[in-house]
């Protein structure tokens, strides 16, 4: 045992030695670490840089169309209603030229008010498939507008209509009314955007009452199996159909014409009643260019009791403003409510308000000469006939007409003792598209 400890102690004490040595490199302080060592912590102990930022968001496309195909989300089932709907687009010739050529005006905006309440991007097409972008559009019906809204639905949405201005025809009023009522069918539908769509079109009292049949039946009430009316049937098919062809216009042998991405107007305060044709002039552009982007003023001038705006092209924002300071206003029209008495006639009234009778036809939207007693019209006083604002312009009712079978630009310039450059401004419409029997245009007849 002696012999044992003597020969241990010698290991023992060299491990103890070597373990002291080794706990005594750990336990020493960071100052003393620094003194024994040859190089500086200082930076190795400071916290990682912070990476170099690196902007991935991807520039925004140049096309409209573009812009709007990288948006599209909804599944487009080749259901024979929706072939049957591509294949109608696909026949007519011309028309991905004509709706970009149009879309250069409004849909930048209506694409801007869709994403801005989150909406899906495939109802910034639905103008399309109701009025191929023209805002003069009328329907047999009476809807008007880019986006088709009824009279009676119209009023109901807060927007204005009268003999001045029709907000339905406005291109800021009518998206903002069309997208508040689609998103309160889309509520009512239970979030169903097919069903939304199709009351949109049908009417919601319609589509319950169609889902409401299927239901006693033990059908379903999914849009493609309610039974809806025809023109319906075909509404929303053709919406899948228009998103499929800008989806893949390849895969259709389309090709769309390139829409900028930008917005192609300015919205510029005015003072007043403004009439279009003198500040086209002060602008320098045509008189066709305002309406076209105001086609909601329906006469010669701004509404002299309602919007305090008029809107015009984005690259002349700046001088517009400018010149609108200097704007003059046009005398206000004061108007009296005449109520028709037995043995009246437009002539006789005329007479007895010192006024046209044209003029008296165009306040009232009257075509012939039939009046009913006890009926009432509206007589403008205050000198729509023979306001002078500039010392050589006398101003003069407009009125409304009906388009109908075998009428041209020409037979209706001709009837009307009006030029056709003129009758192509008031209503901005292109001169080289056909009439629609049905449309409705403005006109400034003649008083000879």
């Amino acid at each position: 045992m002696e012999r044992f400890i003597l020969n241990f102690l010698p290991r023992t004490v060299g491990l103890l030695i070597l373990i002291g040595m080794l706990s005594g490199c750990t336990t020493l302080s960071p100052q003393s670490r620094a003194t024994t060592q040859s190089f500086d912590h200082s930076e190795a102990l400071a916290p990682d840089p912070e990476p170099l930022a690196v902007d991935i968001t991807p520039e925004p496309p140049a096309d409209l169309w573009d812009r709007i195909r990288r948006e599209l989300e909804w599944s487009y089932p080749d259901h024979p209603s929706v072939i049957a709907q591509r294949e109608h687009y696909l026949k007519q010739a011309g028309l991905f030229d004509a709706l970009s050529e149009r879309a250069n005006w409004y849909l930048y905006y209506i694409v801007e008010q869709v994403e801005a309440r989150e909406l899906p991007i495939e109802l910034a097409l639905l103008p399309i498939v109701e009025s191929t972008l023209l805002p003069q559009s009328m329907s047999h019906r009476s809807a008007a507008g880019l986006w088709q809204i009824m009279p009676r639905t119209g009023k109901h949405l807060g927007l204005q209509q009268n003999w001045w201005y029709d907000g339905r025809l406005d291109i800021r009023d009518s998206t903002r009314a069309a997208l508040d009522y689609l998103e309160s069918l889309h509520s009512r539908f239970d979030g169903d955007w097919l069903l939304a769509l199709s009351a949109y079109n049908a009417g919601e009292t319609r589509v319950k009452r169609a889902q409401r049949a299927n239901s006693k039946r033990g059908l379903p009430t999914d849009y493609w199996s309610l039974k809806l009316p025809r023109e319906t049937q075909h509404y929303l098919p053709r919406l899948l159909a228009l998103a499929q062809i800008i989806k893949d216009p390849q895969t259709h042998a389309v090709t769309l014409p390139s829409v900028a991405n930008t917005n192609a107007f300015a919205a510029i305060n005015v003072t007043g009643q403004v009439e279009i044709r003198t500040f086209a002039e002060q602008l320098g552009v045509d008189e066709y260019v305002l309406r076209r982007f105001n086609p909601g003023i329906l006469r010669w001038a701004t509404d002299p009791n309602g919007s305090s705006q008029i809107l015009v092209p984005s690259d002349i924002a700046g001088t517009a403003m400018t010149v609108a300071e200097s704007l003059p206003s046009l005398p206000k029209t004061q108007w009296h409510r005449y109520t028709i008495q037995p043995g009246d006639s437009l002539i006789r009234i005329a007479k007895r308000f010192d006024l046209e009778v044209s003029l008296l036809r165009a306040a009232n939207d009257i075509t012939g000469s039939f009046i009913r007693a006890g009926h009432t019209l509206m007589i403008p006083t205050g000198g729509d006939s023979a306001i002078v604002a500039d010392g050589s312009r006398v101003y003069r009712a407009s009125m409304r007409y009906t388009v109908k079978p075998g009428d041209s630009l020409y037979k209706i310039a001709d009837r009307f003792s009006i030029t056709i450059s003129d009758l192509v401004a008031w209503n901005a419409i292109d001169p080289k598209a056909y009439l629609r029997p049905g449309q409705r245009l403005t006109l400034f007849p003649s008083e000879s």
